[in-house]
């Protein structure tokens, strides 16, 4: 039976919708199953010139999926999209259509969730606090969490996710660093297969902040935890200056890096693999994937949003089902 993947469409007024039917249109095998209002979805399949068959999900399983066709668990927009110009009004459409893939995930009736970009200032603009899917999902799982964003050929956690630049050192601590880390060491294992990570650690200052002439943030709180796991067998390096971090010669010797902050690492790895990116939250009892980029409001109706995230997405969300039931396979044999 093909694996049924939750879909969200995220922002009705973005590029989500007209991805996700992009995404359709493939011959990927699994069970797509939308959680989306079906009038948005067939109205952004006509922009992209797509002909979908979309099919009220029933909850069963199927073998094959003929390319443009998707189940649909129908959530209706407030409002109908004017795309490129987000309503809040919708934006209690965007958590259900969230609320119902985590509560499906949790419940078995999804094998992971597949996301498209939201607006947050949409959320908070109804006057709803929300800072992203991975806050959401972790809030709605009581699950302490990591966002991580991998390519194939590099993968980087974030310590800090996101923070204003000024709020960042007063957020890793001791303590949230370590959890940090045990999340990433513990899903490296567990999702990618690593027996024994190997994991750069950058330092937060400049140049790791020079033996504390540029901040003591690494002397005072990441050296120390960097040895006391190590201590317990983690194969940790660090802390490395940010900005050798990413030669060549350095990726060898690690399997994934932590940066401290949003903006620190990500910029190097969406230079090199934009259309190959996937954003996923560690620490979560279910498979999370997402694009790697935002609504593209400017784009957003134009059905010319390239859907190469979304697709790695998809693809390594599969990946992450199948390794989870080898897995499963193996402790039961």
């Amino acid at each position: 039976m093909l694996p049924r993947l939750a879909l969200t469409a995220g922002e009705p007024a973005g590029i989500g919708p007209e991805l996700l039917v992009r995404l359709a249109a493939t011959p990927l095998a699994a069970n797509f199953v939308a959680i989306a209002d079906r009038d948005l979805l067939q109205r952004a399949a006509a922009r992209c010139s797509v002909k979908l068959d979309l099919i009220d999900d029933d909850g069963g399983q199927i073998d094959t999926r003929a390319p443009g066709s998707m189940r649909v668990r129908h959530i209706p927009l407030a409002v109908e999209e004017i795309p490129g110009r987000p309503d809040p009004h919708n934006a209690r459409h965007v958590l259900a259509t969230l609320t119902e893939a985590a509560e499906g995930c949790r419940g078995r009736r999804y094998a992971a969730v597949v996301t498209a970009p939201l607006q947050k200032s949409s959320i908070n603009d109804a006057g709803i606090p929300f800072s992203g899917h991975t806050e959401f999902f972790a809030a709605q799982s009581h699950a302490d969490v990591v966002m991580m964003l991998a390519s194939p050929e590099l993968r980087v956690a974030l310590a800090t996710t996101h923070l204003p630049l000024i709020n960042v050192s007063a957020a890793i601590t001791p303590a949230s660093l370590e959890r940090t880390l045990r999340i990433v060491h513990d899903e490296l294992r567990a999702k990618f297969g690593f027996a024994e990570p190997r994991i750069a650690v950058l330092g937060l200052n400049p140049h790791a902040g020079e033996n504390g002439h540029l901040g003591r943030e690494e002397i005072d709180t990441i050296i120390p935890v960097l040895e006391k796991l190590r201590a317990q067998g983690m194969r940790l390096s660090g802390p490395l200056p940010a900005d050798t971090a990413f030669v060549p010669a350095q990726r060898q010797h690690y399997d994934a890096v932590l940066a401290m902050y949003h903006d620190q690492a990500l910029p190097v790895l969406k230079s090199e693999a934009f259309d190959r990116t996937v954003n996923l939250t560690l620490g979560l009892p279910f498979i999370r994937t997402s694009v790697d980029h935002g609504t593209a409001l400017d784009l957003a109706g134009s059905g010319k949003a390239d859907p190469s995230s979304l697709i790695a997405a998809a693809h390594m969300a599969l990946d992450l089902v199948a390794r989870r039931a080898m897995s499963s396979s193996q402790g039961h044999s």
